[in-house]
């Protein structure tokens, strides 16, 4: 996105240096890394970054009041509202598109917000390994608002363990031993000490948690929360049956409370009205859909990783869906060909890591992540057997 910086790292890399990079990733921690990291960061200059952070400012002033809090009630579906929801997540990610509009400059463009945590661990490991291998200008660095990587990840014990015993505290997951993101979970505990855990291996006791660590039965105070109901639906009955439990009332403290994933989602779109963030109504106030049907895009409301969107949108399929008010239409952003490659350009996704920081009463920007992509759709089945592609991280321009 810096010509100048692009034209440079292209220069220097090396096939040999990438390879060498990737066996490194593999082994910090062996056999967890399982999704294809791209050959390059993200150079992001001042003005842009300034963009997305103004945009999420707006957002987040939109967001944080007690009036939205009542609108998204009915984010929530009936059948996984949990107890005991806090005032505010503890996390939010916002994913940008880097776009380009008519005047044919880039401009950053909102395409999800999420209540939800990301690759917060992971993403204190890949830059610093990244630093071994390429080069690096001056004046950049992958976090935000004066972190670096030690009171980063002194942010995420705070937001993540708080005061709370470390053995006190689990990471939640469905059989996180085959997550696609588990090189994350085991980054969580190396970092911070919070070990993974699955659904089925809790042992109930009323409305007390425990777990087996290290043989000892150990009760959970606190729980950081990766599991997606979406993927509890997908389960066995027996495995279903077990999630049930979430949704009692339980003496447990939820990092973020599971029902964020619903409130800050898709869902808050149609609310925000800002230049960087596209046009988007829920599917069932659409009175009239648009002639140009072809410039917008139709999505689930509660779906993940991109699953069930319509992305060449026709009145048939909108006509076919009975459940109008779970679904919204967007209008499509142009994704740029901002980043040049060896084998043509590449379309990039970044996203922002948010955190509330106890005492603090704010969220702060302080990490992020990128995807780079030169299929349809960012993700992994978009982008197969292409090169320059999958997940990475940006340098900001300080």
């Amino acid at each position: 996105m810096i010509p100048a910086i692009r034209q440079q790292f292209n220069q220097r890399f090396t096939e040999e240096a990438y390879q060498a990079y990737l066996k490194d990733l593999a082994n910090v921690y062996p056999g967890q890394l399982d999704f294809r990291v791209a050959e390059t960061p993200v150079f992001v200059p001042k003005d842009f970054t300034q963009k997305m952070l103004d945009a999420c400012e707006a957002i987040l002033n939109e967001v944080n009041t007690d009036e939205y809090r009542r609108e998204s009630d009915r984010a929530i579906p009936t059948n996984v509202n949990v107890p005991g929801q806090d005032d505010h997540p503890h996390c939010i990610a916002f994913d940008f598109g880097v776009c380009q509009n008519e005047a044919g400059e880039l401009e950053p463009q909102l395409i999800e917000m999420q209540g939800f945590p990301s690759l917060f661990a992971w993403e204190a490991v890949l830059p610093e390994i990244y630093e071994k291998h390429f080069w690096c200008p001056d004046g950049f660095s992958s976090y935000l608002n004066g972190y670096d990587k030690k009171t980063y990840i002194g942010l995420l014990k705070k937001v993540i363990i708080g005061d709370t015993p470390v053995e006190n505290v689990i990471l939640l997951e469905i059989f996180p031993e085959g997550q696609k993101t588990r090189i994350d979970f085991s980054a969580t505990e190396d970092l911070l000490g919070v070990k993974a855990v699955c659904l089925t291996d809790l042992i109930q006791e009323g409305k007390d948690l425990y777990y087996l660590r290290d043989g000892v039965k150990t009760k959970i105070e606190r729980i950081y929360n990766r599991l997606i109901f979406d993927d509890l639906f997908q389960q066995s009955p027996e495995v279903q049956e077990k999630g049930k439990l979430m949704l009692q009332d339980l003496n447990v403290t939820w990092v973020p409370h599971p029902n964020w994933f619903y409130r800050l989602s898709k869902f808050t779109l149609p609310f925000i009205n800002h230049p960087y963030v596209p046009y988007t109504k829920f599917l069932n106030e659409v009175k009239e859909l648009p002639d140009d049907l072809g410039n917008y895009v139709v999505k689930p409301l509660f779906s993940f990783a991109g699953q069930g969107v319509i992305i060449d949108v026709t009145k048939e399929q909108i006509e076919n869906i009975t459940d109008k008010e779970n679904w919204i239409i967007q209008r499509k952003v142009k994704y740029a060909d901002a980043i040049a490659t060896p084998d043509g350009p590449a379309k990039a996704e970044i996203r922002l890591f948010y955190f509330w920081e106890p005492g603090k009463k704010k969220f702060m920007a302080a990490q992020n992540l990128s995807r780079l992509s030169k299929g349809k759709m960012i993700g992994v089945r978009y982008n197969k057997d292409k090169s320059w592609v999958g997940g990475s991280f940006c340098l900001f321009e300080k």
